[in-house]
This record gives C-alpha cells, sequence and structure tokens, in this order.
C-alpha cells in the first residue's frame, strides 16, 4: 500500500475518532449536570425512593441509621450518580445514534429507530415493577423476620442502613431494567441472523432454567423478588419469540417480492 493510500485511510479514522470524543463529551456533560441537580435533591430522591419499603412495612413511620460517619454523604452520591444516569440516558442513547446514523443506511436507520425509543421504554417498565410490586412485596417478607421479645424471648428488630437499602433497590432496579431488555436484545440478533424463532423455541427448557438462576443472582435471596425477576423474564422471552417470528416473516416476505421483481424483468427481457 501507498504512502498516499495509508493517509486515506487514516483520515476518515481521524474523523471518526473525533465524532466519537465530541459524542462522548456532551454525554459526560449531561451526566454532570444532572448529577449537580440530583446532588442537590437527594434528600428528595431518597425519600421518593423510601416509599415501596413503607409501604410493604405498612407505615410511613419508619427509621433509618448510618453506622459510619461517612455513609450518608457518600448515600447522596450514589442517588445523584443513579439518578444522573437514569435522566441522562435519552441523551445518551441519541449521541450514540448521531454516532452510527451516519454509517447506516436509510432503511437502517429507520429499523433502528424503534428499538431506541424502546429502550427506555422497557427499562422504565422494570423500575416500575420494582417499585410498585416486587420491593413493597419483597420489604414486607423480609420485615416478618422481626421478633418480639419478652418472657426470655430475644428482641430482633430490622434497623435499616441508609446504604443497604439503596444498594438493595438500586440493584433490583438495574437488574429488572436489564432483564426487560431482553426483546430489543434478541430482535436485534434476529435482523443480524444470528438467532431464529425455532431456535429459541428449542432452547426453551434451558431458558427456564437459567432464568432462575439468574434471578438467583441478581435478586435477594426471597422467593418473592426471584419469582417477580423470573416469571417476567420468561414472558418477555415468549415475547422475544414472538417477535423474531415477526422478523423471519417480514424477511421472507421482502425476500419474495424481490425475486417476484426479478422474475417481471427477466420475461420483460426474454419477451
Amino acid at each position: 500500500m501507498s504512502k498516499e493510500e495509508l493517509e486515506d485511510s487514516s483520515a476518515p479514522l481521524i474523523e471518526h475518532l473525533i465524532e466519537l470524543r465530541q459524542r462522548l463529551f456532551y454525554s459526560v456533560i449531561a451526566i454532570a449536570v444532572f448529577f449537580v441537580v440530583c446532588f442537590y435533591f437527594a434528600d428528595e430522591i431518597f425519600n421518593i425512593l423510601i416509599i415501596p419499603y413503607q409501604k410493604g412495612a405498612g407505615t410511613t413511620d419508619v427509621k433509618f441509621i448510618y453506622t459510619a460517619l461517612q455513609e450518608k454523604f457518600f448515600v447522596e452520591i450514589k442517588i445523584a450518580l443513579f439518578g444522573a444516569l437514569f435522566i441522562a440516558f435519552p441523551i445518551i442513547a441519541t449521541q450514540l445514534y448521531q454516532f452510527v446514523a451516519p454509517g447506516l443506511y436509510k432503511n437502517e436507520r429507520g429499523a433502528f429507530l424503534p428499538f431506541l425509543f424502546a429502550t427506555p421504554i422497557l427499562f422504565v417498565a422494570g423500575a416500575c415493577l420494582v417499585y410498585f410490586l416486587i420491593m413493597p412485596l419483597a420489604t414486607q417478607f423480609f420485615l416478618s423476620q422481626q421478633q418480639t421479645g419478652g418472657n426470655g424471648i430475644a428482641e430482633i428488630e430490622n434497623l435499616q442502613a441508609v446504604g443497604s437499602y439503596l444498594g438493595l433497590i438500586m440493584t433490583l432496579i438495574f437488574a429488572f431494567g436489564l432483564v426487560f431488555q431482553l426483546p430489543v436484545a434478541i430482535t436485534l440478533l434476529a435482523k443480524a441472523g444470528l438467532v431464529t424463532s425455532d431456535t429459541l423455541k428449542d432452547k426453551r427448557k434451558y431458558a427456564v432454567v437459567l432464568t432462575f438462576i439468574a434471578a438467583a443472582v441478581l435478586t435477594p435471596p426471597d422467593p418473592v423478588s426471584q419469582i417477580g425477576l423470573a416469571v417476567p423474564t420468561l414472558l418477555l422471552y415468549e415475547l422475544s419469540i414472538h417477535s423474531a417470528r415477526l422478523v423471519e416473516k417480514r424477511r421472507n416476505q421482502k425476500r419474495a417480492a424481490e425475486e417476484a421483481g426479478s422474475d417481471d424483468k427477466s420475461d420483460i427481457v426474454a419477451s
């Protein structure tokens, strides 16, 4: 390869790197701005996050503690980062799309956009499931382990630390949010021809086993949260099979139309 060809090939790479740096810069700025805002309202956000705990406890009169001097401060930082990533996700996704869009054909861009909108919607759906159902039920289950003392029986009372509770609810929200991306991931794999609906149906029994293993790893060791993650995951897997089948159907229809068009052209040429 000549020197001129090497220079021509390196120029697009440098342009892509500059574009990537710009998109990353915009994303980091968005996260930083929302981080400052969320840090300022960290107490209000935490009070919103404890509502599922209050529902599970059956009272709004709840008490949290922190045992390390710096624990509350680092909890506020975690809350700010959590809120910043959550709020800035549409901006990050838009920057990602603007980076890859120039390299896509027009029809590919149109096919990519629905997934761009579906991803945050599914993530929010998973987060809402945790917030309104799983966390209150899990809290109720865990608080039932308390023991009333008296007559020689030790009193066992739950004193919830702010860091422990925040870590639990954030882990559940991210776990459910990521699992709810299953239809998007499988549909993209089906569009790329890497999986088929028949393969997904054949591997259904393995998916069931892996789902319950993942639920056991990603959630606390209680049946409520584990079943609460496993059941929606299996439903999403079935939805993914249906989505992959639709992708295959559209691909076959497009191929049949192209073959019909080529046959018509051949007939015209022959006549």
